[in-house]
């Protein structure tokens, strides 16, 4: 057996050889599988990964990545029904310092309802949309960017 090795320090990926994490594999395609987490935001908080080992979206070919949203529209549709969700965060972290943990993509979906505890301190909104206490960029500044 090989073990597959992720892109940090040559430790071998949790996601391709834990035991534990593998058995979670809830749905998948020949590229793709979707497991729970078990540190969940949320009831339900689902992952979707690669089969292959890829570190980031961009290491991702056009097939791996089409089989990973397509296991997205399936996963949102059972966490409908299950949890009765009717809203979703879908997200993923890239890179250390947006908090990615793990050296193999994978893609988080939320499932939220009214009256839900998950990301009540981490909510990424703070991070990525104007929250107050800077001003927002003027419209000349953003087509000057566009130009540079």
């Amino acid at each position: 057996m090989s073990i597959t090795l992720s892109q940090e320090k040559g430790k071998p990926c949790i996601y391709c050889t834990l035991p534990e994490i593998l058995s979670r594999e809830i749905l998948g395609n020949s590229l793709a599988w979707a497991f729970p987490t078990n540190i969940p935001i949320t009831p339900g908080h689902i992952l979707i990964a690669p089969r292959r080992c890829a570190r980031t979206f961009l290491d991702l070919t056009p097939a791996e990545r089409t089989a990973v949203f397509d296991l997205v529209d399936k996963i949102i549709e059972v966490l409908k029904k299950v949890y009765s969700a009717n809203g979703f965060n879908c997200v993923w972290n890239e890179g250390k310092l947006a908090g990615q943990s793990v050296s193999h993509f994978h893609l988080h979906i939320i499932q939220r309802k009214e009256g839900d505890t998950g990301l009540l301190g981490y909510d990424p909104r703070s991070m990525l949309y104007c929250t107050g206490d800077r001003e927002p960029t003027s419209e000349e500044e953003l087509q000057e960017e566009l130009v540079d």
